[in-house]
């Protein structure tokens, strides 16, 4: 990924929170559920309202794994669980083990060749991906308003840095070579993931804190996992093809697929994962697009993301740096709503620089004086942004379920 060794991956692809990657829940929506199954991979399907459809399978397992105490042993054996092609350990409940070896399988319309496209794609814009996942997907989760409420009173809401440590994980995985082969390790984490979408469905309804605040009595239905997808590679393309970075059709046909497959291995049904890019597009439209609303909960865990670098002893990391960063790629709407101060610097420099230094990058312009030294500027950024805050993180990251919300009476980390 643009040179960046593993740990600089991890961090470019969580360094402003992406702590949206799937581990949290999607708003309501206001107008009745119109998509058709026709354009989803499947082609068919029951038309069903995604927002009344949660995971029975994973639901009624890991319930039982919390209510019978056994979740701390699962965890023990499962850090040993780090490769997909690697065997379950020895030790699982039975009922356990079935459903992980079930899940773990690939659908059967993976199309590996574009799977190995989207390997090359990666490696190509490993340096953008790094960006958007970051500030454009990691921070439009606090803008998600029922996700930024979970994120707030779940466990992962008291230690945002350790939830970056395993959401990043999600974003350098499917961006790794041979993400979803023997050695890779998306699918492990794709299925981890959906045992703890299962265990945060069963104990939040358990925190009056979320329960006096949330919309739903069940979080984290279908609907709210495409939502928060959207805000990934969705997200991401839109932004890439705004920026002008040419990228082949098969490239862009590749990029999806692998997120088509990592929707399904989180549980999704194949009726509700988008079969192209213009269906992703008329999705996002009804699902996410309407609903971005900033709350009391999603300012305050993006004021944290924000601070989250201010005891690195490198100005480039700054509160205001970042925050522009953020105004830039989500635009003054969102970034006016999370209270995120205007900066008369960097706010005009990324207006102006972001073009020129996309063309330098992609080949298109030769680095004339006037563009050099915006260049350099935001290079340095994201290179050094990357390595010293990665730094900081936990390694390695071991992918867990919770067993408790978030204690309300202890000060956030």
């Amino acid at each position: 990924m643009d040179g960046l060794n593993r740990r600089n991956a991890l961090k470019a692809g969580g360094i402003a929170g992406a702590l949206g990657a799937f581990a949290i829940i999607g708003p309501a929506r206001a107008q009745p559920w119109t998509w058709s199954p026709h354009g989803s991979v499947a082609g068919s399907g029951s038309g069903a309202d995604p927002m009344t459809v949660w995971d029975p399978e994973a639901d009624e397992l890991v319930a039982g794994l919390i209510e019978r105490g056994e979740v701390p042993r699962v965890n023990e054996l499962l850090r040993t669980w780090t490769r997909n092609g690697q065997a379950l350990p020895d030790g699982l409940p039975s009922g356990l083990r079935d459903f992980m070896e079930y899940a773990r399988r690939l659908p059967q319309w993976t199309d590996h060749a574009k799977l190995h496209t989207a390997i090359e794609f990666n490696k190509k814009r490993g340096l953008y991906l790094g960006v958007l996942y970051g500030f454009a997907s990691g921070m439009m989760s606090t803008v998600i308003p029922k996700e930024a409420k979970a994120v707030y009173y779940s466990k992962g809401g008291h230690d945002l840095k350790d939830r970056i440590s395993k959401t990043a994980k999600l974003g350098y995985d499917i961006g790794s070579a041979g993400a979803y082969t023997d050695d890779g390790e998306m699918i492990v984490t794709c299925v981890k993931t959906r045992l703890v979408h299962a265990a945060v469905r069963h104990l939040l309804p358990q925190s009056p804190h979320w329960v006096h605040s949330a919309e739903e009595s069940i979080p984290i239905s279908q609907n709210d996992i495409m939502v928060t997808w959207h805000s990934l590679p969705t997200t991401v393309m839109k932004h890439l093809t705004a920026w002008q970075v040419p990228i082949p059709a098969h490239e862009s046909a590749a990029f999806l697929h692998s997120w088509q497959v990592a929707a399904h291995l989180l549980g999704v049904r194949d009726e509700y994962i988008p079969n192209s890019w213009p269906q992703a597009n008329s999705q996002a439209a009804q699902v996410l697009d309407p609903i971005i609303a900033p709350t009391p909960e999603g300012a305050k865990l993006a004021d944290r993301l924000l601070g989250l670098g201010a005891n690195i002893d490198f100005a480039i990391l700054s509160k205001p740096v970042l925050g522009s960063f953020t105004r830039f790629l989500l635009g003054d709407k969102i970034a006016d709503g999370l209270a995120i101060p205007r900066e008369p610097v960097w706010d005009p420099l990324l207006r102006l620089s972001w073009g020129p230094f996309i063309a330098v990058r992609e080949g298109l312009l030769s680095a004339a004086p006037i563009a050099a030294e915006p260049y350099w500027l935001l290079d340095e950024f994201l290179r050094k942004a990357a390595l010293i805050y990665l730094s900081d993180l936990r390694m390695p990251i071991s992918i867990e379920l919770p067993t408790m919300n978030r204690d309300m009476s202890r000060p956030p980390r």
